[in-house]
């Protein structure tokens, strides 16, 4: 044990000369864009909640409702305890609002893009990925076994490059990228993309965690992915696609044939959250159009998603600009290596249905008093 110790206190050493030490800081969600640290109210701009439904009266009504019919639990993995009637009313809404024939939950996005990739690939084959895929899209292609190739980020000409050359070899070929980057907020240009996989006969697997329910959808994937823990406000993962390719999973999908099944009310909230997010257009239009107005303000680059970067480089500075948005009410965190690649240590700012326009504008000015930009006036936002 003493060993263990050493070798974990260095680790933690060299982290924290480079600024690069995780920590967990206890912060309470008040409102759907507020949070409690400590003695301070702070307006998040660093929460995935898109859409403000994790607060919303009817998507916590369902859950709570959920759970004093059915219990906290599921009890066992869905193959072993019984298919909980909620689950499956759940793949059918998914599959529905995705266009596709079928759908299958899992107990978290991470844990479908581990169970979804090996299952479908394995040695021998290959797999094509963004560079800038998803921690658990890296994850999911290594447990694979599979041969790994990355194609530069959104580079449809080097994907098609290395298509056409690893398709003569005869190998079984899966693609995978996001709808949405986490970390960049930008768009992978689907129909391209598409297009040369099917030119290449080669799969698609698209991530669609920070898209659904707030941008427009586009060229829809043979294998739609995605989470319930974000725009939905609930918690959970999963998979669309066609019927076969959803009844191979059931036995090969490694993180759904061993996993617990996700809670009856987890099932109910996200539920509730497709009901509002059918039935309330503008809700949906309305975290890009904020980050727009922010991104107009500030003389960035327009935002194509609800996720804007402020690229700051050094991870020493993002940590500061963001203590120091603290100090004027909000919450961006500072995102650095590994999260992102070295030297593009950014602030993320992740805009919600429910903020006020104020609350953008506000913090327009905080981002220029403590110096994260230098932005034109705040007039050209409209």
């Amino acid at each position: 044990m003493h060993s263990l110790d050493a070798f974990a206190a260095a680790k933690l050493a060299t982290l924290d000369a480079d600024d690069l030490r995780r920590r967990l800081i206890p912060t309470t969600r008040t409102a759907p864009v507020h949070v409690r640290r400590g003695e301070r109210t702070l307006i998040s701009f660093s929460c995935n909640d898109y859409l403000g439904l994790a607060q919303d009266p009817r998507v916590k009504a369902a859950a709570i409702a959920a759970v004093e019919q059915y219990g906290a639990g599921a009890g066992a993995s869905r193959l072993v305890t019984g298919d909980h009637p909620l689950l499956g009313r759940l793949e059918a809404r998914l599959a529905r609002f995705k266009g596709k024939d079928a759908a299958l939950v899992f107990g978290s996005g991470y844990l479908a893009n581990i169970g979804v990739i090996p299952a479908l690939v394995g040695r021998g084959d290959l797999v094509l990925m963004d560079e800038l895929s998803h921690a658990c899209m890296v994850s999911g292609a290594r447990l694979s076994g599979a041969r790994i190739l990355t194609f530069a980020h959104n580079d449809m000409d080097q994907l098609a490059g290395l298509l056409a050359a690893e398709r003569n070899r005869g190998v079984r070929a899966l693609v995978l990228t996001e709808r949405v980057f986490s970390m960049d907020g930008d768009r992978a240009p689907l129909p391209a993309l598409l297009a040369i996989a099917q030119a290449h006969d080669a799969w698609t697997l698209v991530d669609d965690a920070h898209g659904l329910g707030v941008v427009t959808p586009d060229a829809p994937a043979p294998l739609e992915l995605g989470t319930l823990s974000k725009a939905l406000g609930s918690f959970g993962g999963y998979l669309c696609a066609s019927t076969p390719v959803i009844e191979l999973l059931k036995s090969r999908a490694r993180s759904f044939v061993y996993a617990t099944g996700l809670p009856p009310a987890s099932a109910a909230a996200a539920l509730a959250a497709l009901d509002i997010l059918e039935a309330e257009p503008e809700r949906r239009r309305r975290p890009l159009a904020l980050a727009r107005r922010f991104t107009a303000a500030l003389g960035l680059a327009p935002a194509t998603s609800a996720i804007v970067p402020v690229h700051v480089g050094d991870a020493t500075r993002a940590l500061a600009l963001s203590a120091a948005l603290a100090e004027h009410g909000f919450l961006v965190v500072a995102i650095r290596p590994p999260t992102v690649p070295s030297g593009t240590a950014r602030l993320r700012v992740a805009f919600s249905a429910a903020h006020d326009d104020a609350d953008v504008d506000a913090l327009v000015r905080a981002m220029q008093h403590v110096g994260a930009v230098s932005a034109p006036s705040l007039e050209v936002a409209g």
